[in-house]
């Protein structure tokens, strides 16, 4: 029996509605993942491939802080590499 609507549809037809649908929902699916991507980074970019402008100020002096807190360096590396970082010369850093 011959239906009234068919218009020589074959399967080439089937093919491209199946590849344009997957390429859709493909589309779909990467703007979603790269607009939750984009929200959800840190306002300073601190992401490999963000728009990452180098650590704040005083970011080294904090680890370096932190590593003599630890006991990871004695009190005159900390001194030497302090001034280091302040752009003194060694023997005028501050003590703390």
């Amino acid at each position: 029996m011959m239906f009234w609507y068919d218009h020589g549809g074959s399967g080439w037809g089937l093919f491209a509605m199946a590849v344009s649908m997957v390429l859709f929902w493909s589309l779909i699916i990467t703007v979603a993942v790269l607009l939750f991507r984009s929200l959800a980074r840190p306002p300073h970019g601190g992401g490999p491939t963000g728009w990452h402008k180098g650590p704040a100020p005083g970011h080294a002096e904090q680890i370096l802080a932190e590593r003599y807190a630890r006991g990871e360096i004695d009190e005159e590396e900390y001194a030497r590499r302090l001034a280091t970082l302040r752009g003194s010369p060694p023997g005028s850093a501050e003590q703390q």
